[in-house]
């Protein structure tokens, strides 16, 4: 958001239309590995399917293997795995609904087109299914464990845990157990016969695989455990999923679902928020939630913008100000006038991002996938092996061995592995979003926190973003009041800091103001216009230079006004330089902390681009602790700097306004927007949004980042060395079937419980706001600007 030396660059909505040539995450779970190389389009761009029994990315697999091929390739498809929805790309080949339906139904999922609506009900309904089974596969385990008690007495109960080869069981006892086994794989099988029939093995194969094979052996016991807890932790998956998703769905309830509109006769009435025009006006009353985003038109009052922003302190409102959708009126009434619909409100479009966003899938998320597809047929083969080399080679039992190798696919099933990742994931995306830190995917949760280079804008980042016209030099003859005039006049139809700065001195000074005529922009420069036949013109000193007034301006007050970290504004006519302005901007208070903070995070390099002069810009950087500083720069300069960075430094990010910045931010690794809140354009430019123009975010946005990793490898780790430790037991014989599903759903549980510390997060780690944040109207008007 550079003053870029008062340049006018009226570049509007160039932001939506940008492509990232560092992408937009993959929704494959095929897609490569590094946040740079992912370049799918996101799933909204095509038609969406609601897929029951789509719970993890096991699954995702299954439908890249199955439904990929008939598309065009994996490539073409897109999965939320959060909301259990597949999207065919608009780049896919065509396939009729049915066509689909029936692909996804051959691997025992079903697929019907996308309903938003009924989503919910349908996830909800899949759930319910799931702990049905659970429950009837749990309490017919229980029933056959009691039934052997009474048998047998506690000592024979204690025989069924202690390995296997027993007496025959009772029918009525193995009865109990055989329904504890159909109940248990009831919604499994479908999907083993599916991956048995492509040759594709998969944890749902190895566990059908390992209850047939303890029937075989007649352990039924066993049998039974394995499929009671397999069947336990596809619920407790699906759980979690759930409840990351409705940790999302929570934000919905942010808005009222009503609001009170005032009707032209005074008259008042509450209507569906849905249903409310923009332009009515509706009454917010003191402690009310406000239904949708506004300007006040009357009333004052005080409003708490945590919902949104992550402010701690309370924001105060008045007429012309604006409001957002899920924010509360602390006091006073106000009446507002709707300036959004209810679908396009700035609460609404980040719920539709955070929903979108796990689809866009981080290098860690798209390794475990990988992993997971490697690791199933290795498996399967060592259980080959383990059942039949030993009696073969050392004359071992055939029953023996063939149970340890059951084991082995028990212990082998990868369930907490691939569950532990997207829950992790999701989570982080939940609690950034409720701390005014908006990720827009997957791939950007991993990238803040290997953030080596950051490259940032001047103001409204560093400084506060709300000059003023600090003093008044007028030229040649002229007085500070025509120098003020001619300034205003230009200024007149511009909504940028530094116009606004102008048009309140001039206020502040009694100046009637007259608009300047045939004013047009000079992008990187200024400003030109006429007024009472001569042409006047207002923009930085090398503007004035180009115009071949440069030594018009004394060397001695551009050296001071410059020296101060201040802005000059040379105003003049087709006859020279009227005179000059110094504007300045106040440094943020806490910048040169939040600095600090960085540089403690292990960012080593911070820079700074501005179109600012260099002077200007080095004694604001000298103060804040800033590495290094680029000056005077146009748009094109701000991407060859990027560039310059990308030689250097493994993760380069860029903050800026989301529409001036937008190619340096685009040739970034990944790109904040500040001050979303307000501007569409921010929100759906970049790749992370902070809500307010609150740079200390950036040291939470990190250390949030290196947090979600850490869980992550923990649950990775644990995992992993569960499975090696009941591998090795299996390889010595020293491991049972119950043994190892009691573990693996233990080793579940545990980590989708880690994974969900994670909704914590803003609680624990968001930073203080710092009251109102005083450059949002600045962002506001700078980001139609392109300032």
């Amino acid at each position: 958001m550079s003053s870029d030396g008062h340049r006018h660059d009226h570049d509007h909505g160039h932001s939506s239309d940008r492509e990232h040539s560092h992408g937009h995450g993959s929704a494959s779970c095929c897609g490569a590995g590094t946040v740079a190389a992912v370049t799918a389009p996101a799933p909204v761009n095509g038609r969406s399917f609601q897929v029951s029994g789509l719970d993890c990315a096991e699954e995702v697999a299954i439908l890249n293997r199955v439904v990929g091929p008939k598309v065009g390739g994996q490539d073409h498809l897109a999965f939320d795995v959060i909301n259990g929805r597949m999207t065919l790309l608009d780049s896919a080949r065509h396939l009729t609904d049915d066509e689909v339906a029936q692909l996804v139904a051959g691997t025992g999922m079903s697929a019907k087109p996308w309903d938003a609506d009924n989503a919910a009900e349908d996830q909800a309904a899949h759930l319910a299914r799931q702990k049905l089974f659970t429950g009837l596969s749990g309490g017919f385990w229980a029933a056959g464990f009691l039934y052997h008690i009474i048998e047998t007495g506690m000592g024979g109960a204690l025989g069924l845990f202690a390995g296997h080869g027993e007496a025959p069981m009772p029918m009525a006892e193995a009865g109990l157990f055989a329904l504890a086994i159909l109940f248990g794989v009831w919604l499994v099988a479908p999907k083993a016969w599916s991956s048995a029939r492509r040759l594709s093995p998969d944890m749902n194969l190895l566990m059908v695989v390992a209850v047939a094979g303890a029937i075989g052996l007649g352990e039924f016991f066993e049998a039974a455990t394995v499929a009671f807890f397999f069947s336990l932790s596809l619920y407790l998956e699906s759980w979690s999923v759930g409840r990351a998703r409705n940790a999302v769905s929570a934000l919905l309830d942010l808005a009222p679902p009503t609001a009170r509109v005032l009707r032209e006769d005074g008259s008042e009435a509450d209507v569906p928020a849905a249903e409310v025009a923009v332009d009515d006006r509706f009454i917010v009353r003191g402690g009310d939630r406000i239904p949708l985003d506004g300007e006040v038109v009357d009333g004052a009052g005080a409003v708490d913008q945590a919902p949104i922003t992550g402010e701690s302190a309370l924001v105060p409102k008045e007429a012309g100000d604006e409001v957002y959708a899920g924010t509360i009126n602390g006091e006073g009434t106000l009446t507002v006038r709707a300036t959004k619909a209810a679908s396009d409100t700035v609460l609404a479009k980040i719920i539709r991002m955070v929903g979108d966003a796990h689809s866009k899938r981080a290098p860690v998320e798209q390794w475990v996938a990988k992993f997971a597809r490697v690791y199933t047929p290795i498996v399967m083969v060592l259980a080959i092996a383990l059942a039949v080399l030993p009696p073969l080679l050392m004359g071992g039992a055939w029953d023996y061995w063939f149970y340890n190798a059951l084991v082995l696919l028990v212990i082998a099933c990868p369930c907490a592995l691939v569950i532990s990742t997207p829950v992790s994931i999701v989570a982080a995306l939940t609690a950034s979003a409720r701390a005014g830190v908006l990720i827009k995917g997957g791939a950007y949760v991993e990238a803040p926190g290997r953030t080596t280079a950051l490259a940032m804008d001047k103001t409204g980042t560093i400084t506060m973003g709300e000059p003023e016209v600090a003093a008044v030099h007028p030229l040649g003859g002229a007085s500070a009041r025509d120098l003020m005039t001619l300034a205003a006049g230009l200024e007149a139809r511009s909504s940028h800091p530094l116009a606004r700065a102008i048009l309140a001195r001039a206020e502040a000074d009694g100046i009637a103001l007259s608009a300047a005529e045939d004013t047009r922009t000079v992008p990187g420069r200024g400003l030109e216009g006429s007024a009472e036949g001569r042409a006047i013109w207002l923009g930085s000193d090398r503007f004035a230079a180009e115009k071949g007034f440069g030594n018009a301006i004394p060397a001695d007050l551009r050296d001071r006004i410059e020296s101060a970290g201040s802005t000059l504004v040379a105003v003049g006519d087709d006859t020279g330089v009227t005179g000059v302005l110094e504007l300045r901007d106040r440094i943020r208070p806490d910048a040169k902390d939040i600095v600090a903070r960085l540089h403690a995070q292990g960012v080593k390099t911070i820079v700074m681009l501005t179109g600012d002069n260099e002077r200007t810009a080095r004694a604001v950087a000298d103060e804040v602790g800033i590495d290094e500083v680029r000056a005077e720069l146009l748009p094109e300069d701000k991407v060859a700097a990027i560039e310059e960075l990308h030689d250097t430094h493994t993760m380069v990010a860029m903050i800026g306004d989301g529409v001036n910045d937008a190619p340096a931010m685009a040739r970034a690794h990944y790109a904040i927007a500040m001050g979303a809140v307000g501007s569409d354009a921010a929100i759906e430019t970049a790749d992370i949004a902070l809500m307010t123009d609150d740079i200390g975010r950036v040291p939470w946005l990190i250390g949030h980042s290196r947090r979600t990793m850490t869980i992550i490898h923990q649950n990775i780790g644990i995992s992993l060395a569960t499975k090696a430790v009941f591998v090795g037991l299996t390889a010595f014989g020293m491991a049972s079937m119950w043994g190892a599903i009691a573990a693996d759903v233990g080793v579940s549980l545990l980590v989708v419980a880690n994974a969900l510390r994670l909704l914590n997060g803003h609680r624990a780690k968001a930073p203080p706001a710092g009251g109102e944040p005083v450059g949002r109207q600045m962002a506001k008007g700078a980001l139609a600007h392109g300032h």
